[in-house]
């Protein structure tokens, strides 16, 4: 019995009190209250027409809507190869057919929420990268009507992330704050990955990862925190990572 209530109190303090306190900060915020009084426009991060000669991939995340974003982001994919001067954005969303192309500015605000961009590849690098992120996002298992599953997936973070973990040289991931990052694309509770990576994961209620790059990350319910000493980060659910590299 005590170990099952310091249990508790640990889920509680770690997971459960950092939820309440930005839901809590979230709900006082001046946000809109419906999807189509939201600002979905271009937030200006990028130049309307880019060098042909690059290639560039973001991986990008902003704020979800309502108080879900108190909890969560959304993540998407932007990719421009050698010869384009826009990118092609990817992203999953729970309407319709989930995979969708080009739906949304590259950098366009999710709803009213200003994106970030999480990670840049550029160059060469990004070239022989490509082929492979077409690929995996070709090759999504959970494209068609009725797939989506907001929780704990698979959703829209689960699709980039299993499209990251398909290109593991872009040593990549999506945000803590990605919930449905962890529900297991392969669907085994136990994976290890090209990059060194263990994850174990209870259909993505609960889940552990351990990595060189990632360090040991906790999931519970969706909600990641963690521990990564070769970036001295610490993240802490629902409010993000903190880095000193």
């Amino acid at each position: 019995m005590k170990f099952i209530i310091r249990l508790l109190a640990v889920l509680f303090f770690v997971f459960i009190f950092p939820g309440l306190a930005h839901l809590a900060w979230w709900s006082v915020q001046d946000r809109p209250a419906r999807w189509h009084e939201a600002d979905w426009t271009s937030a200006g991060i990028f130049p309307k027409s880019l060098d042909a000669s690059e290639a560039i991939v973001h991986v990008m995340s902003a704020r979800t809507g309502g108080l879900k974003g108190a909890l969560s982001s959304h993540s998407w994919l932007l990719i421009k190869p050698v010869g384009q001067t826009q990118f092609d954005r990817y992203d999953v969303v729970g309407w319709g057919r989930p995979v969708r192309k080009n739906a949304y500015p590259p950098d366009g605000r999710w709803y009213s929420n200003t994106p970030v961009i999480h990670l840049t590849l550029e160059g060469e690098a990004a070239s022989r990268a490509i082929p492979k992120l077409d690929a995996a996002i070709a090759n999504y298992p959970w494209r068609n009507r009725g797939d989506y599953s907001i929780w704990p997936g698979p959703n829209s973070n689960t699709f980039v992330a299993s499209v990251l973990r398909a290109v593991p040289e872009l040593k990549a991931s999506t945000p803590t704050t990605a919930v449905g990052r962890d529900f297991p694309s392969n669907g085994d509770w136990v994976a290890r990955f090209d990059n060194g990576t263990i994850r174990l994961s209870a259909k993505g209620y609960a889940g552990m990862t351990l990595g060189w790059r990632t360090g040991l990350e906790l999931n519970f319910l969706g909600l990641v925190a963690g521990l990564n000493p070769s970036k001295l980060a610490i993240s802490i659910p629902t409010f993000g990572t903190f880095s000193l590299f």
